[in-house]
């Protein structure tokens, strides 16, 4: 049993205190004062440091860690066909796993406690995963509709079904992947599975025009419209993009319940567009963040992702100010853990204990009125100190 200290900051309340943890949740939130009462074993923290709920990366490609920086500045199309599919069809196992424990290794040193990650060779993802400690809902990328033989729908038929149950960090998702790249019908194959055993289905959707404008043609209809055909418009579905939806889609995917993961980074340097994020709010859609992909975004960093969704709120809207900073917060704990069905993204007794401690002796944490804006605003990965995942210290630095 050990505890966190200093000011406990999730997205309803603000406190002084100390977070007790046994076994891999949250025991107690006491005082300081009635902290010396409980003999916890180490404190960690205390005076200058804000200890938050875990941050949820609700969308990743970890292993592509091994392609940033390259085809900067190419047009989206040409980088994918000259630089990101030729080098994606030499992946090799070994090859994996390395790049997957590095993207892995900067996701949690950043503050990241869950990952929900999308791509191929899942089975090994899923091993360094578990190996590092991270919390990693991960899904085998799958399509039908075009030739790529690491997308086969039978690797991930395979490899969720042997995920399924086995760990208590890695919880396999399904993962077609995208709207206009998996046929009807194997979409209403994984809304069956996912029925079956409640998986979450983590799917691209609107991520760029080509892919409204295919679906449209094949079969008459929107994206948001064909994930209902298919049965997977639901409270499991983790919609990723949306950048092409129209109202009416956003519209949908809240009455259903479903979630849209904002990766504002990526969606402005690959596409000059994103969400109009307020609006998203207004009609209580589910909004998580993820950092997409090292490439092109460059670094696993949520708080830059918190801040980048605040900026591009403005512009979409045209005003200032429009989504508060403690919302931000929000989309990055709480919303993260409802889209992935989590008792996470609060510090209360019973949840999980994956938390962050940050250091915030730094001169851009004064003078500290408003803590919500500086995590939003202020903060970056390199503050934090420790990270803990399902009860156990998953990265600590040592100066």
């Amino acid at each position: 049993m050990f505890a966190l200290m200093g000011k406990l900051v999730d997205y309803q309340s603000v406190r002084e205190g100390a977070v007790i943890i046994e076994g891999n949740t949250i025991r107690a939130v006491v005082t300081a004062e009635e902290l010396r009462e409980w003999g916890v074993d180490e404190v960690y923290g205390g005076d200058g440091y804000i200890v938050i709920p875990g941050l949820i990366n609700a969308h990743t490609h970890v292993a592509m860690a091994k392609f940033r920086g390259l085809g900067e500045d190419l047009p989206t199309e040409e980088w994918l066909e000259k630089i990101i599919w030729p080098m994606e069809s030499e992946w090799t196992r070994r090859e994996i796993r390395e790049w997957a424990e590095i993207g892995i290794r900067e996701a949690l040193m950043n503050g990241s406690t869950t990952i929900n990650d999308h791509y191929f060779f899942a089975d090994e993802i899923a091993k360094v995963a578990e190996r590092l400690g991270v919390r990693a809902f991960i899904g085998q990328t799958v399509m039908d509709e075009v030739d790529f033989p690491l997308a086969d729908p039978g690797d991930g038929r395979r490899f969720f079904r042997q995920w399924w149950g086995r760990s208590d960090l890695v919880t396999p998702t399904l993962a077609p992947h995208a709207t206009n790249t998996v046929s009807l019908e194997l979409m209403e194959e994984i809304a069956e599975l996912s029925a079956e055993t409640g998986a979450r289905v983590h799917i691209h959707l609107a991520q760029s025009r080509a892919e409204v404008e295919e679906v449209r043609k094949r079969h008459g209809v929107s994206p948001v419209d064909l994930l209902g055909e298919a049965g997977l418009l639901n409270e499991r579905l983790i919609g990723v993009h949306g950048i092409y939806l129209e109202n009416s889609g956003f519209r949908k995917l809240a009455g259903a319940g479903s979630t849209l993961v904002h990766c504002p980074t990526s969606n402005v340097k690959l596409e000059a567009r994103t969400v109009n994020l307020p609006k998203l709010l207004e009609i209580n859609l589910n909004v998580a963040l993820g950092n997409d992909s090292p490439n092109p975004v460059g670094i696993l960093d949520p708080f830059i992702e918190m801040r980048t969704a605040g900026i591009a709120a403005n512009l979409t809207s045209g005003r200032a100010h429009a989504v508060p900073a403690r919302e931000l917060f929000g989309m990055a704990t709480v919303g993260g853990a409802r889209a992935l069905g989590l008792k996470a993204g609060l510090i209360e007794p019973g949840y999980l204990a994956d938390l962050v401690l940050i250091n915030a002796k730094k001169p851009w944490f004064k003078p500290g009125e408003n803590v919500y804006s500086l995590l939003v605003y202020s903060a970056r990965g390199s503050d934090v100190e420790m990270v803990v995942v399902n009860g156990a210290i998953a990265h600590r630095k040592i100066f």
